[in-house]
């Protein structure tokens, strides 16, 4: 494992510099109000958040602000664009980017934010921590739903193949760990940062849309699965 400060220096910038290929490999980021299933996606990935007004100590670049990925058990049968579309929410419809934080960790940080910061009913804010809710209830939390959606929608995403599930994994929990500001992150939360503002301390400290593995050391051999599989794509 690894902790000392320059080798997380120069592990983060290796990290950045694949997230550099991984972009040029893709066609540069998306944003999820313009994707659908069809849009091209593999069925197994590891996903990475940015967020516009989130630069990089330094300047050169966003930072990334969520890992996530999908179908950690082997008994999942999850696709990559499900999860996606678990994040995103309807984007047509009636219930157009009326999305469900019960089936989302990452709508329900967001959600607490806002929360926050702007002025919502407070049997809205009673409800979205309730796990089962009435459907009057559900209804009433439709608005703030579409107002995570607006949000999560905005977000850069760069997407990772990786068809290996303890690649995934790997990965995944790796990244965290590696960028996390509770964890010594190289890159500080900007001024402004609506994670600041979330309930889970967690995600307040770390820097990242994220609860998990924020503690945790990395093993930066990671990067080596990571650099093979940007390769790959």
């Amino acid at each position: 494992m690894s902790d000392g400060n320059a080798d997380r220096r120069k592990d983060t910038e290796r990290f950045y510099f694949l997230l550099g290929r991984l972009e040029e490999r893709i066609g540069g980021p998306r944003l999820l109000r313009n994707c659908d299933h069809a849009t091209g996606w593999p069925k197994y990935g590891v996903e990475f958040f940015l967020e516009e007004g989130q630069f990089r100590t330094g300047g050169d670049g966003l930072r990334v602000v969520r890992v996530g990925s999908h179908a950690l058990r082997a008994t999942s049968q999850a696709t990559f664009w499900g999860r996606l579309a678990q994040h995103r929410g309807p984007v047509s419809g009636a219930n157009a980017g009326v999305g469900n934080h019960r089936g989302s960790i990452f709508r329900h940080h967001i959600g607490t934010a806002l929360q926050q910061v702007d002025d919502w009913p407070a049997d809205v804010v009673q409800s979205w921590r309730q796990t089962k809710v009435s459907p009057a209830q559900h209804k009433a939390e439709g608005p703030f739903e579409q107002a995570v959606s607006e949000h999560i929608t905005a977000m850069p995403l760069l997407w990772l193949d990786v068809p290996d599930r303890e690649q995934r994994k790997s990965i995944r929990a790796n990244s965290i760990s590696l960028l996390s500001q509770r964890n010594g992150g190289v890159h500080r939360t900007t001024s402004g940062w609506l994670g600041l503002h979330a309930e889970n301390e967690h995600v307040r400290t770390s820097g990242l849309w994220n609860s998990d593995h924020v503690d945790d050391p990395y093993d930066p051999s990671f990067l080596d699965d990571m650099e093979a599989r940007v390769k790959a794509m």
